[in-house]
């Protein structure tokens, strides 16, 4: 029997590393999978003039935003006071604004205010909604009836009202108005991410999950959230650009970026006011929101057909 003894460990040894090879490989295997319905999903995207335009666009202006320093003319802020209004000219590709500053390097750096209130505060919104909708659909009772009381409230105002309120109450400024867009998108993702969440815990996978030990973290985030991400980012895409104007019309109101940093929305206000000396101030800030609204808008419904074929189909046939 004694003899016996490091033959049954070495069994023991060999059927451990055996089931680590097969984890290991499992995980890896798991991997490939998410690259490749990665990569597949970005062909998808690609595969329609849509999605091939707005990714040009937003992936333009993305890069427009990152390379301003090296690629704006001249400083956002620099004032040439004996050049005021001027029209666009081979010094001035754009004109100048009421203080002597080139247009085209405002609309350069205003890039970057417009794609982090389309882009970043979209994903915070994501993230703030996705949450609460996981917390909310998965453990019931009082904590999702608050929560879901609490974001009725919010959804019962209109986008741009709540905004302004937002601002108002915790004052003017980039960042703020970032968060004010992420509190206007956040229940519009709970209630869908919350939707999915109660309609996934009732099936037997997250039963036979319980059943292993599994902890309410891992349930959530490894076999919940999964069936969810799609749902979310499509919500996200259809956001951007809707967040974007919101951002803009802050400006405009001169609750969002202030003086004197560029902001197309700012921009557009100012512009307004000297229409009669300088026709083309307002038209470059103004085309450049355009733009990225209508590329955010390509690429979402692009997202949206790669992620439901089905709606691809019904629309291939109504066309």
């Amino acid at each position: 029997m004694a003899g016996d003894a490091p033959s049954g460990e070495i069994e023991i040894e060999a059927v451990q590393r055996s089931a680590s090879g097969t984890a290991h490989h499992g995980w890896a295997r798991a991997g490939r999978l998410k690259g490749h319905r990665t990569s597949a999903l970005v062909r998808r995207v690609l595969s329609t003039p849509k999605g091939v335009a707005g990714a040009i666009i937003v992936g333009a202006l993305v890069v427009i935003a990152v390379a301003a320093p090296w690629i704006a003319p001249y400083s956002p802020i620099e004032q040439h006071l004996r050049d005021q209004l001027k029209q666009p000219s081979a010094r001035f590709l754009f004109g100048t604004d009421e203080l002597g500053r080139d247009i085209l390097s405002r609309v350069i750096y205003g890039a970057r205010i417009s794609l982090m209130a389309g882009l970043v505060a979209v994903l915070m919104a994501g993230v703030a909604g996705a949450s609460l909708g996981l917390l909310a659909g998965y453990h019931r009772g009082w904590l999702d009836s608050v929560t879901m009381r609490a974001l009725d409230t919010l959804l019962a105002f209109p986008a741009i009202f709540l905004a302004i309120g937002i601002v108002a109450m915790i004052g003017p400024g980039h960042v703020n108005a970032m968060l004010a867009v992420a509190v206007i998108y956040t229940p519009q993702i709970a209630r869908l991410v919350r939707a999915t969440t109660l309609a996934e815990t009732a099936k037997e996978y997250v039963e036979a999950a319980r059943c292993l030990g599994a902890s309410d973290a891992r349930i959530v985030l490894r076999a919940i959230f999964p069936n969810c991400a799609a749902a979310v980012v499509v919500q996200m895409a259809i956001a951007a650009p809707a967040a974007v104007i919101i951002e803009a019309s802050l400006a405009f109101l001169g609750l969002g970026t202030q003086p004197p940093d560029p902001s197309w929305g700012a921009m557009l206000q100012t512009a307004q006011g000297y229409l009669s000396k300088s026709w083309t101030y307002g038209i470059f800030p103004g085309s450049a929101i355009t733009i990225l609204a209508v590329g955010l808008n390509y690429l979402g419904d692009s997202l949206q057909d790669a992620l439901d074929p089905r709606r691809a189909r019904a629309a291939a046939k109504m066309g």
